[in-house]
Order: C-alpha cells, then structure tokens, then sequence
C-alpha cells in the first residue's frame, strides 16, 4: 500500500488548495491592480454555500452562452474542494447537457461517491434555473511511482517567434461580431500563439491537425491543483475547431451550428500553466453530424502533461441560419 494512501487513510488532510487562496496570493506576484488572470482566479474559486454545494459566476466572452472551459474549470475547482491535498486530479469525464446563460451564476453539486485508499472520486452536476447544464465525474490520487513512456513532441517554432490570436484578428477586426471585439482585443487571461493559424473568413482546406501555445498572462502561485484547473479551463479553447478544418469551413459562418458535447481529460505529469505549453490537436474522424478531436499538451521540455478528447456537434445548414436559429446543444 503507498505511503500516501496510508496517511490519507488514518487521519484527516485539509482539503485541496482553494483558488480563493492562490486570488489572495497573487498580488505577490503580478501587479497589485485586479487584471484578467486574476478575475479568472476568482472565477473559480467559488462560494461554498452547504458542504457539497458550490456557486460560481458566469462569464461572458460575446458568444451569448457559457464557454465550456468556464463550467469545465469551476466543476473541477468544486470537485477538489471535496479532496484531500495530497491527491490531484489524473481523470475526468464531462457531458455538456444545455447552454449555460451569462447572465446568472452556476450551482455545483457535489457527490462524494468514493474515498477510498489510493483514489478518490467525486461526480458534480451544474445547476442553472433548477436544470442540470453538465456533469462531470473526476478521480483523484496521490503521487505515486510507476512506469515511464510517452509519445514524443513534434517539432514546432519557439512561441517567441509567432503571433498572439489577437495580432493575427487584427485584419479582420470590423468582421468580428461587436460583442466579441473586447475580448478578441483586449487583456486575455490566457495567452494563444497558433503554429498554424488559418484565416476564419476565408477558410481553405487543410489536414485536420491544429497546434497552439499557451501560457497565462502573469506568474501563478505554486499551487498544482490551481494550474490543473486553469489547464481546464483552457483546454476547450478551439479544440473542436480542429474537425472543420479538412472541410473548408468556419464556426463564424452563419450556417454553422458547433457545440461541444463531451470532454475530457487525463493529467500526466506536474504542470505549470504560467510556461508555456503546445497544445497538439488531431481530428480522426467527422461523421453522423458530430466530430471527434484528440489533443495532447507538451511542456517546452517535451514532457506530455496532459491529454484530451472531446466530441462535439457539427451542423452545416443548407441556408443560412436565421436570426435566432438554434445554436447551442440544447437544441441539439
């Protein structure tokens, strides 16, 4: 039995790091004024307000719903909360069940449904209006010794040496819907620098794989259960996007109805979301009106940190969508 499992089994552990505590840190080590990691932060940090219910706000980046890493994040943050510290994240599972509103906040019920003696497993369902919006069930464990293999990382320019999303939108800025000018423009929490980024006005053809670095806009505290869910959160930045591209077509065409359906993730090896990490995304396979993309994250040592898998919703409309036409998957 691992030594970790023992002392988790014979008295109690503090739960895992809140990232209320790393928001209150932060200030030792980005600016003293609130910028956007550090609303971020508070994004998932999370009101407990029983002992396995949580309340989160909700975010609006211009799209009209919640993205998808918000829910995925703030689940995750919940799920933790429930867990002893000695034990991380290494799996989760998600549904995304309905389109999450802006305009009101996002209930997380938490079931302990396993403690056991070397994992832990929790499973959170995500309330708005008294409706579930997406569930999620997530397993935890210690650290603990075992074989070593991993695919290797291709190879790809510095990020230094590439653009960020907002350089590469700035052609097309009077083409970007209004709402969502201020976030393409502005102050991103999380930094994107695409190896092979493809025009979403004018889409050609290209093989379905798609690379993106990533890092957040400041240092972050050393807490590892904080970058676990900020890599969640950053992990449904474009990936289903990867299974349009051998067709020549673009999520801003109003004929397109993408959504996301189901996520998720396994976590390797310790992490830190404030370097950089080449996000490696692959479609295998579009079908039945539903496309299914793989990624892996490598540090810039190559180390695979984590991998993900999602499947989502593809729509073409013979027309273009009418104002107010379903876009989300709760018209699925």
């Amino acid at each position: 039995m691992p030594a970790t499992a023992t002392a988790a089994a014979t008295k109690p552990v503090e739960p895992a790091s809140l990232p209320a505590r790393a928001a209150e840190r932060l200030g030792d080590t980005v600016e003293e004024k609130k910028d956007v990691l550090a609303e971020l932060v508070d994004l998932l940090a999370l009101e407990r307000i029983e002992e396995n219910l949580f309340r989160g706000p909700s975010q609006d980046l211009g799209w009209g719903t919640v993205f998808g890493g918000q829910v995925l994040g703030q689940a995750l943050s919940a799920a933790a909360q429930t867990v002893p510290s000695d034990r991380l994240v290494h799996s989760l599972h998600a549904y995304f069940l309905r389109p999450g509103m802006v305009d009101r906040p996002v209930v997380y019920d938490v079931d302990r449904i396993r403690d056991g003696r070397s994992f832990t497993t929790r499973r959170v369902v995500a309330i708005q209006k008294g409706r579930p919006i997406f569930n999620m069930s997530a397993s935890f464990q210690g650290e603990e010794p075992g074989l070593e293999h991993q695919a290797e990382m291709p190879a790809v320019p510095d990020p230094e040496t590439l653009k960020s999303e907002q350089e590469l939108a700035r052609p097309f800025h009077d083409r970007i819907p209004e709402k969502m000018r201020e976030r393409m423009y502005g102050d991103r929490p999380i930094e994107a620098r695409p190896v092979d980024p493809i025009n979403p006005f004018d889409p050609q053809p290209h093989p379905p794989l798609r690379m993106t670095w990533y890092r957040a806009a400041r240092p972050l505290p050393d807490d590892p259960a904080l970058h676990r869910y900020l890599l969640a959160y950053a992990s449904d930045f474009g990936l289903l996007t990867t299974a349009l591209r051998p067709h020549g077509v673009s999520w801003v065409e109003r004929r397109m109805q993408v959504a996301s359906l189901d996520h998720a993730m396994y976590f390797h090896r310790p992490l830190r979301v404030d370097a950089w990490l080449l996000h490696v995304m692959e479609s295998p396979s579009a079908s039945g009106a539903r496309g299914l993309v793989r990624g892996q994250w490598f540090d810039r040592e190559g180390r695979l940190v984590a991998s993900t898998v999602q499947e989502g919703l593809i729509r073409r409309w013979q027309a273009p969508k009418p104002a107010g036409a379903p876009t989300g998957v709760a018209e699925a």
